[in-house]
């Protein structure tokens, strides 16, 4: 049994972020994937999308996998609105105006380009800009001091 009910209270100090894009395949998952390695479990992490597709993008999973994470297991979700309202950063991507607004959230949208349909060699670029900006984002979210 893994469903411990005092992990969600243990994670309530945690930053928490969402990734959403349109379809939850491609950009939303690369992110969600490397927020979650390079936090080292210390933020809290979920991805969705507005009309999610019925898989991840293999170019996705195959540009992930040659930096050594496995997207493989992952499924595209849902955007609900529980997800924005838990969330304490929104990071949209290209999914407009089907993206749930709430006061008080921190939201960024990034302009990248939609993996969908492109082949790995494609891809790598794309996933290396979604590196840095996560980079970044996990630079501002968990400052020096609060580091391990």
């Amino acid at each position: 049994m893994s469903t411990d009910p005092t992990s969600a209270a243990e994670t309530t100090d945690k930053p928490s972020v969402l990734f959403v894009c349109v379809h939850n395949a491609g950009r939303s998952q690369m992110a969600a994937a490397y927020l979650t390695h390079l936090s080292g479990g210390r933020i809290e992490v979920r991805s969705a999308g507005s009309a999610p597709a019925d898989a991840v993008n293999p170019a996705a999973v195959e540009a992930m996998a040659e930096e050594g994470i496995d997207l493989s297991a992952q499924t595209p979700k849902i955007l609900t609105d529980q997800a924005v309202q838990g969330s304490d950063v929104v990071i949209t991507m290209g999914c407009g105006d089907a993206c749930p607004f709430h006061p008080g959230k921190w939201y960024e949208d990034w302009a990248l380009e939609d993996p969908a349909g492109k082949g790995v060699e494609a891809v790598r670029p794309i996933r290396d800009e979604i590196r840095t900006r996560v980079q970044t984002l996990v630079s501002e979210l968990l400052p020096a001091g609060t580091a391990e």
